[in-house]
């Protein structure tokens, strides 16, 4: 009993002893994780570079290429496609090659590139992939992924065919050359990686999107599965250090098919140029070269001289302008407000007449048609008095006071009209004499406001009216005849008695029969 009791303390202390152990270590582990993640965070804060976009190495849709197909500041070659919102590089066919490269050189030591492309194919497996350049040359055609081997440069390739059957693709490289190697294509450029990461790239929901950073000779790739709709949601691939590639190079990105064909889009390429915190950029016109500068400076000179002498001739032209400044001669923008206001007006105005004029015309067609039914009112019941021409008389009398209901209506109408016509007349006379913008001009437009209004309720009233007489005064056509019938009574009687000897003979001849037939048995 004595053993059993000490058995139990010991295993007490046993428990208690490692809980605390535990603790203590979760606490540690809490401390120093909680540590690094502010140590990280501090720093990278404090090493965060300057970003500045540059768009002469940039392009994205909506508006990517030209009516004539081609890409600002890029030029494409090979079987690229451009398209207003992307660059189809290769499509899915076999043994395509394309690229796309920047026509001017990156002269900036630091850069980043965000490339969003999308790889699609209908096969479980794809061919043979795109890749992302950085070299002192363009390489518009080759046998690496559609661009020139021998490159001085970098190139990030996007492997998505598996050539030494290691099972390792798709794959995502980083490969330098000095423009003396030759790319290991039968190894999948393996022994010449200076950095790889086993990334899904094909038939994804989402475009993917890679982001190479080139920072203080130190290259980073981060990836972009393309699982989410979250631009940002990057994931770290590979990290290259102490990397030195070209100071001026192009910037490129390429793609081809093999046996198998996959569909290369690339839907962007932003480039942004790097610089360390504190330190100012110089402005984009203080690096343009000197020759560009010249060359625009000529250009902007000949424009310059033309216009000068275009205005010169226009005032010999025109010698009622002459001694006026140039600037009176053009339209300024209340000029154009006031010209426009006026014209929409004058609109008004006409369609207003337009309606007027039809509307006399209604009135005319429906007086004619009141005396017209006068007459025929007055006709009938002097020709037929009493009881018999009731009916149709107050009938007619329903008629005739439809149609002057209608009148007074169509009357109200034209008043209208004409109160419109008067307002609008008013208030152009008076624009052309004071100017537009004063008081009494905006209370003559919510006159004509007011006016317009009125008319809109006078016609729905008046299709109101009118709907409901119409219906009861729509006359009922006469039914037609009856139709004689093809087969009378008689016929049909004679028909049913004539069927019915044919049915019974036709049983008795049977009965005969079989009665023949059974003496034989």
């Amino acid at each position: 009993m004595l053993r059993q009791q000490w058995y139990q303390k010991m295993a007490v202390s046993i428990v208690n002893r490692l809980a605390a152990d535990a603790c203590l270590l979760i606490l540690t582990l809490i401390f120093h994780h909680s540590n690094a993640n502010n140590i990280a965070a501090a720093a990278s804060t404090a090493a965060a570079p300057n970003r500045r976009f540059e768009y002469k190495y940039s392009f994205k849709g909506p508006h990517l290429s030209q009516p004539d197909g081609s890409i600002p500041f890029w030029v494409h070659s090979g079987n690229a496609i451009p398209s207003a919102d992307q660059v189809r590089i290769t499509p899915s066919l076999r043994s395509q090659k394309g690229s796309v490269w920047t026509k001017t050189t990156v002269n900036f030591d630091n850069w980043e590139a965000e490339v969003t492309f999308r790889v699609s194919g209908r096969g479980r497996m794809g061919a043979d992939g795109l890749a992302i350049w950085f070299t002192t040359a363009q390489g518009l055609d080759g046998p690496v992924y559609g661009a020139a081997d021998n490159w001085n440069g970098i190139g990030i390739f996007f492997d998505s065919f598996d050539n030494d059957g290691k099972k390792n693709n798709p794959a995502v490289l980083v490969v330098g050359n000095n423009g003396k190697l030759v790319y290991d294509h039968p190894n999948d450029g393996t022994t010449q990686a200076l950095g790889t990461c086993l990334r899904d790239f094909r038939n994804k929901p989402y475009p993917v999107r890679a982001k190479i950073t080139y920072y203080k000779r130190t290259l980073i790739v981060l990836i972009n599965n393309g699982f989410t709709p979250d631009k940002d949601d990057y994931e770290f691939c590979t990290k290259v250090d102490n990397m030195v590639i070209p100071q001026e190079g192009y910037f490129g990105i390429s793609a081809a098919t093999g046996g198998l064909a996959d569909d290369h889009d690339v839907l962007s390429f932003l480039t942004f140029r790097l610089s360390e915190p504190g330190q100012e950029l110089p402005p984009p016109e203080a690096e343009m070269p000197k020759q560009d500068k010249d060359k625009y400076q000529e250009e902007f000179e000949n424009f310059q001289q033309d216009l000068d002498k275009k205005k010169e001739d226009y005032q010999k032209e025109h010698p009622d302008v002459q001694g006026q400044p140039i600037e009176d001669m053009y339209e300024s923008v209340n000029d154009r407000e006031i010209r426009q206001v006026f014209e929409g007006q004058n609109r008004i105005h006409l369609e207003i007449k337009q309606l007027h004029h039809q509307l006399a015309v209604i009135l005319d067609e429906q007086r004619r048609y009141v005396s017209v039914a006068t007459d025929e009112i007055s006709k009938r019941q002097g020709e037929s008095g009493g009881q018999v021409g009731q009916a149709p008389s107050q009938e007619m009398g329903v008629v005739v006071a439809t149609q002057q209901e209608v009148l007074r209506n169509l009357n109200e109408l034209r008043n209208s009209f004409y109160e419109s016509l008067k307002q609008i007349g008013a208030s152009q006379h008076q624009g052309n004499a004071v100017g537009m913008g004063t008081y009494e001009t905006v209370q003559h437009f919510n006159d004509i406001k007011e006016h317009l209004h009125v008319v809109k309720k006078n016609i729905e009233h008046l299709i109101t009216r009118n709907g409901n007489p119409s219906e009861k005064q729509v006359m009922n056509c006469p039914y037609p005849p009856p139709m004689p019938s093809c087969l009378g009574t008689t016929h049909f009687l004679v028909f049913v008695v004539i069927q019915s000897v044919l049915f019974f003979s036709y049983i008795m001849y049977k009965s005969q029969q079989e009665a023949a037939a059974k003496k034989f048995f």
